[in-house]
C-alpha cells in the first residue's frame, strides 16, 4: 500500500494525493504512513491558472527551513566576523547561502520525487543497525538546535524583561502552548507565524542599519570575494565558522518532509513542477536569511569596527553597546526583539522536525505536545543547570558546545541525502542531473571538511 493511502483511507486524502506509485523501484520497503499527516497534502495548489498563483500555494516551507540559518548560534558568528574584520566576510556569508541552496533543492527534489522525507528514506534504505543510529544521530542534532534556542530565547527575555537566564530558561517550556495553538488552526497559520516573525526580525535589523549608517560601498565591496581571508588565520577561522554554521543537520529532515504538505498531482509533469515551485519557495527564503545575516555582519562592522571594539562575539555584549555606539536606547530593545523572535520561530521549526525525524525513522506517531515536551525537556535540564551552576558566561559556551555538536551530526544527515537523490534506481525520473550532484557534493564534502576543524580546534581548546 502507498504512502498517500496507507491507514487513511480514500476519502480522506486531499486531492491531488492519490497515491500513484513511485517511479523507481530501489527502495527496501513500501512507504508507510506520512509523517505530519495530518498536514499531509493539506495545503491546495492551483492546478491551472497563472504562475504567480500555482507559486503562491507553494511559499511557506522554505521560510520555515530560512529560520535554521539565522538561529542564535549564527547570530554570533556575525557579529564576531563584522567587529572584528568589518564588512570583508560578507562574500563568506554569500557562499553558504549559495550551498544551502544546493543542498535543500535536494531536499525537494527527495520529498517530491522519491515521495519520502530523509528519515523515512534512511529507514528504508538500509538495515536497522543503521537506520537506528542515524535516528539516535538525529536526535542529537535536534535537541543540540533546541538549547540554542533555549539560550537565545532565555537571553531575550533577560535583555527586554530584565528576567533572570535561569528563569528564562524555564519559561521557554511553555511555548508547547504555542506550537499546539498554531497547529489547532492548520499548517497555513504555522507558515504565517514564522513568515511575520522574520517579517519583525527584518524590521528590527533595517531600522538598527539605518541608525548605524554604513559605508554602503564598503558593504557591497565586501560581497566580492578577498584572498585576505586565505592570508589573515583569524579571517579564515571566523569564515569557516560562518561556513560551518550554514547547514543545519534537521533542515535537511525538516524540508523533505514540509514540501509534501502540498497537495500536488501524481503525474510526472505534476511533480516536476511541485520541485520547481518548491525550489524557487526556497530560493527566496534562503535569500531573505542572506539578508539577516548579512545586517549582523554590517551592523556589526558599522557599529563596533568602526570604533575599534574588535572583539564582540558574545549577544548580550552587542546588547549593552548599541546604545552608547548609536547615542538612542531603541537599538538595542530591537535587537533583543529580534533575537527573541528568532527563539519563537525556531521552537515551531524544531517540534516539525522531530516529529519528522521519530516518525520517519521508527514509523512512530505520539502526541506533538508530548514530542515537544520531551525534547524541549531534554535541552531545558543542561542550560538551566549551567546557568544556576556558572552564571550567565556559561551560557555563551553552551551556545558554542550546541553548535559543535550540530557540527559533529551534519555528515550524517548531508551524505545519505546527496547518495539518494544522485540515485537512478531510487528517484527514476526525479534523479538529480549529474552537475547538481558534482555541485553538492563539493558542497557537501566543504561544509563536513570545515565542520570538523571546527569541531577540532575546539577540542584542543
Amino acid at each position: 500500500m502507498d504512502a498517500r493511502s496507507s491507514d487513511l483511507g480514500p476519502d480522506s486524502l486531499p486531492k491531488g494525493a492519490t497515491g500513484a506509485p513511485v517511479e523507481a523501484s530501489g527502495w527496501r520497503g513500501e512507504r508507510g504512513v506520512p509523517s505530519l499527516a495530518g498536514m499531509f497534502a493539506s495545503v491546495r495548489t492551483a492546478k491551472q491558472g497563472p504562475f504567480w498563483r500555482k507559486l503562491l500555494a507553494f511559499l511557506g516551507p522554505g521560510y520555515l527551513v530560512a529560520v535554521g540559518y539565522m538561529d542564535p548560534g549564527n547570530w554570533a558568528t556575525s557579529l564576531a566576523g563584522g567587529s572584528k574584520f568589518g564588512y570583508a566576510l560578507l562574500f563568506i556569508a554569500l557562499l553558504s547561502n549559495v550551498m544551502a541552496i544546493v543542498l535543500q533543492s535536494l531536499c525537494t527534489r527527495l520529498g517530491v520525487g522519491a515521495g519520502r522525507d530523509l528519515a523515512q528514506a534512511c529507514r528504508d534504505a538500509f538495515p536497522r543497525w543503521v537506520s537506528l543510529p542515524l535516528w539516535l544521530s538525529a536526535e542529537v542534532a535536534i535537541t543540540a538546535t533546541d538549547l540554542a534556542e533555549v539560550i537565545g530565547t532565555a537571553i531575550g527575555l533577560n535583555l527586554l524583561f530584565h528576567i533572570p537566564l535561569e528563569i528564562g530558561v524555564i519559561i521557554t517550556a511553555a511555548d508547547v502552548f504555542l506550537i499546539l495553538a498554531l497547529q489547532a488552526f492548520g499548517f497555513r497559520w504555522i507558515e504565517a507565524f514564522v513568515v511575520a516573525m522574520l517579517g519583525v526580525i527584518a524590521a528590527c535589523f533595517a531600522v538598527q542599519i539605518a541608525m548605524a549608517d554604513p559605508d554602503w560601498g564598503a558593504v557591497l565591496r565586501g560581497f566580492a570575494p578577498t584572498s585576505d581571508i586565505l592570508a589573515n588565520r583569524e579571517m579564515l577561522y571566523l569564515a569557516l565558522g560562518i561556513l560551518g554554521a550554514t547547514v543545519m543537520p534537521h533542515n535537511l529532515y525538516l524540508h523533505s518532509g514540509l514540501v509534501q504538505t502540498r497537495g500536488y498531482g501524481d503525474t510526472i509533469e505534476d511533480k516536476r513542477e511541485a520541485i520547481n515551485l518548491a525550489n524557487i519557495d526556497s530560493a527566496i527564503a534562503l535569500c531573505l536569511a542572506l539578508t539577516i545575516n548579512a545586517s549582523i555582519l554590517i551592523l556589526a562592522a558599522a557599529t563596533f569596527h568602526r570604533v575599534g571594539r574588535i572583539d564582540v562575539a558574545e549577544l548580550d555584549q552587542a546588547h549593552a553597546f548599541l546604545a552608547p555606539l548609536l547615542g538612542s536606547t531603541l537599538a538595542p530593545t530591537l535587537f533583543a526583539i529580534a533575537l527573541l523572535c528568532c527563539g519563537l520561530n525556531s521552537t515551531i521549526t524544531a517540534t516539525l522536525s522531530g516529529q519528522i525525524v521519530m516518525e520517519g525513522f521508527l514509523n512512530l506517531r505520539i502526541a506533538p505536545w508530548l514530542r515537544r515536551l520531551v525534547t524541549r525537556g531534554i535541552a531545558i535540564v543542561p542550560a538551566a543547570v549551567v546557568t544556576i551552576w556558572a552564571g550567565e558566561k556559561a551560557t555563551g559556551q553552551l551556545l558554542i558546545l550546541s553548535q559543535v555538536v550540530l557540527s559533529l551530526q551534519l555528515p550524517f544527515a548531508v551524505v545519505p541525502l546527496v547518495a539518494f537523490t544522485a540515485s537512478r534506481r531510487k528517484m527514476g525520473a526525479f534523479v538529480a542531473p549529474r552537475w547538481l550532484t558534482v555541485l553538492a557534493t563539493v558542497t557537501a564534502v566543504v561544509i563536513i571538511a570545515l565542520n570538523a576543524k571546527l569541531v577540532w580546534d575546539y577540542v584542543r581548546g
